[in-house]
């Protein structure tokens, strides 16, 4: 594989601080802004975001077969109608993201972006346990030292503060994150196995990247809607689909259409001390963020104290050293 060049590590992390950091913060702001009229429903925008990512996927696909629409179709038919039972595997990680994004959304109503972000990271560990069990993947000592400290530098960020307001509010703000954190627990959950269980999928398989996206958003947009019935049928009956929406929602949907997308074909550019650094400063400018413009986020000493902790651990659960080379 060529070397590759420092301009475009560069742009890769740039592109990775701005859409983890952006897409935390502006769905923060969409969850807790003041608006004239009904609140958007965040089951929509999931649904939304699915229906963005089809349309673009089929757009590449198309491109890819240089328009030729008969030759579009020959793949589908290749890779989807002539393999049911293949095609009908990517269902069960499709609906996981699609529960994944909906507790997301969950988690930035009831925390700041600072803590969430902090707190998300325990998707490494989880996603490090399935890759054990499922690929049978050997963890070094090292690696296993870093999830430990993960897991406490988590804790740390969620132990309470001494602020002691009203025993109401009080209660509330700990009851807020505490739903939060359940929230962001199961996506963890949720989003460790389903990566997982994609990534076990692809091995092995010649359908490409793209085709696999395309059938993960078509089979989303099914599980998205079926979320809409379940928990929001009757806003959406009084109020319609699309209540509420304005151009910090739409932002939110393309952020999360396109984030994934945009990651999967960065990552390849950028090696784990630069995704370490990636999440780093994502957090670091999410925490400042949060506690200067959004005004809902006041640090702590155990904050500090647990992010760096969090921080330090993906860079060691990053690092791979360099093979000795025999003389």
């Amino acid at each position: 594989m060529p070397p590759v060049s420092g301009n475009l590590k560069t742009i890769s992390l740039v592109v990775l601080i701005l859409q983890t950091t952006a897409l935390v913060l502006i769905l923060r702001y969409s969850q807790t802004q003041k608006v004239d009229g009904p609140k958007y429903i965040s089951s929509t925008a999931v649904v939304t975001a699915e229906i963005v990512k089809l349309i673009t996927c089929i757009f590449v696909l198309l491109r890819n077969n240089g328009w030729d629409v008969d030759r579009f179709w020959r793949e589908l038919d290749t890779d989807i109608f002539k393999k049911p039972k293949d095609t009908l595997k990517v269902g069960v990680p499709a609906f996981l993201y699609v529960v994944q994004n909906n507790l997301l959304f969950l988690a930035l109503a009831k925390l700041d972006a600072a803590t969430y972000q902090v707190t998300y990271q325990l998707k490494i560990l989880t996603t490090a346990l399935f890759s054990v069990s499922m690929l049978g993947k050997r963890l070094n000592g090292l690696k296993w030292v870093s999830l430990i400290l993960l897991t406490a530098g988590v804790a740390l960020v969620q132990m309470p503060s001494g602020d002691k307001p009203n025993a109401t509010t009080n209660d509330k703000s700990q009851s807020d994150k505490l739903i939060g954190f359940m929230a962001v627990l199961a996506a963890c959950f949720s989003s460790g196995f389903a990566g997982v269980y994609f990534e076990k999928i692809l091995k092995g398989s010649t359908v490409s990247l793209w085709m696999r996206n395309l059938q993960l958003a078509f089979f989303s947009i099914f599980g998205g809607f079926f979320m809409c019935w379940l928990y929001d049928s009757e806003k959406i009956g009084t109020d319609g689909f699309f209540q509420g929406y304005n151009g910090i929602i739409w932002t939110v949907v393309l952020l999360q259409a396109y984030g994934g997308l945009v990651i999967a074909l960065v990552v390849k550019y950028a090696d784990n001390i630069l995704k370490g650094f990636a999440v780093s400063l994502s957090i670091i400018l999410s925490s400042f963020v949060s506690w200067l413009l959004l005004g809902d986020f006041n640090p702590t000493l155990t904050f500090l104290f647990g992010a760096m902790i969090v921080i330090a651990s993906t860079f060691l659960y990053g690092y791979e050293p360099k093979p000795v080379q025999k003389a």
